[in-house]
């Protein structure tokens, strides 16, 4: 009996004992110097503006003035046969004319407005027999708008009236390309068949150098 109360007073003394023993303290945690250089960061932001001198040369490109991505450049160069399948195709836009008949050259840009206002101007003059002045105006009509079926024949009945016939048959001929069935087609052919009737072949044109 005695032996059993020893064991147990033993058992309850080192029970007090261990939980009376103080704890080991805990290792302090490192601070991180990555995550409070990342808040220093970005609780004061660096705000100074880029400098040239600190570019690295050897980046960049040899080729001055392009593009580095040359994935990003359109090719504005004509497909091969182009100007062979599709003749006057540079003319869309912009017609040549020369002026004063000598070597200068003017380009005119394509305007149908500017070309109805001088084809009233020609029929203006062309009432008042000046055909001179009708001509020129019908002329350049055609510089502001080619192959204008209004202008075209209007020039040939300008010249046929000034005895041109070479030039009005031309003309004539020119207005049945653009407008087979036009309203001034059926006018076109007799003056056609005119110009080439046996009289007007013996008849002289204007135009023709005097031997």
């Amino acid at each position: 009996m005695r032996s059993l109360l020893i064991v147990l007073l033993l058992a309850a003394g080192s029970a007090v004992a261990q939980n009376s023993s103080p704890s080991a303290p805990a290792k302090p945690q490192k601070a991180d110097s990555n995550s409070s250089t990342d808040k220093s960061s970005a609780r004061n932001p660096n705000l100074a503006p880029p400098r040239s001198d600190s570019v690295n040369a050897a980046s960049l490109g040899d080729d001055v003035g392009e593009s580095s991505s040359k994935n990003s450049q359109i090719d504005l160069s004509p497909p091969p046969n182009d100007t062979k399948e599709h003749p006057g195709s540079a003319d869309v836009l912009t017609n040549e004319g020369t002026a004063g008949g000598g070597d200068t050259t003017e380009f005119h840009p394509w305007n149908p407005h500017k070309a109805a206002k001088d084809v009233e101007v020609g029929d203006y003059y062309f009432k008042r027999k000046n055909y001179i002045g009708a001509e020129s105006r019908y002329r350049e009509a055609l510089l502001y708008k080619d192959n204008d079926a209004v202008a075209t024949y209007k020039l040939a009945v300008c010249l046929d009236k000034m005895n041109r016939r070479d030039e009005a048959l031309a003309g004539y001929e020119g207005y049945l390309k653009i407008l087979p069935n036009g309203p001034e087609a059926a006018e076109a052919k007799k003056a056609i068949e005119r110009l080439k009737g046996p009289a007007a072949s013996a008849k002289p044109d204007s135009n023709a150098v005097s031997k």
